[in-house]
């Protein structure tokens, strides 16, 4: 399968989210959409990101935007991270890892010198016409949101 790039239609989904409920691409058309995908609930850059996307979460929302933040943790351990953290954006589980692999996250990773598969951090900015308008792969979290909210406003523009 070819890399997604910029231009490309975003794979829909449809997974469950935090709090019991469900959330499909489709059904976002005319929306734009953040889709970011993080390895693991409760870890340190996890949790950092999680709290950033969620602190901007009014500014998303005043630019049209939805966030989506995606890992391969049970619906459970969102709702749990959730409330650990106050979080406000939604939280979706994917834990076929069958929307990692559609977005091409889902990858081999080093550390220690051991290699093993797992989600590289990553941010699809969706537009409201259903396409990838930009993409950030092996994400560093300090300023991502900032940048992320910045070429939200230009697809709002």
């Amino acid at each position: 399968m070819s890399e997604l790039k910029t231009g490309d239609l975003a794979p829909d989904f449809n997974m469950p989210t935090d709090g019991g409920g469900t959330v499909e691409l489709s059904a976002l058309k005319g929306k734009t959409v953040v889709l970011y995908f993080y390895p693991k609930d409760d870890t340190p850059g996890c949790t950092t990101e999680a709290i950033d996307f969620s602190t901007a979460k009014a500014d998303f929302d005043s630019a049209g935007a939805v966030v989506i933040g995606v890992s391969k943790d049970t619906v459970a351990k969102h709702d749990k991270f959730k409330a650990k953290h106050d979080l406000s954006v939604i939280l979706g589980s994917d834990e076929d890892s069958g929307v990692c692999e559609a977005y091409g996250v889902w990858v081999l990773k080093k550390m220690y010198g051991r290699e093993y598969l797992g989600i590289e951090r990553a941010t699809f900015l969706i537009g409201p016409d259903g396409t990838l308008r930009e993409i950030w792969r092996k994400v560093k979290v300090k300023g991502h949101v900032e940048a992320v909210l910045e070429a939200v406003k230009t697809v709002a523009a």
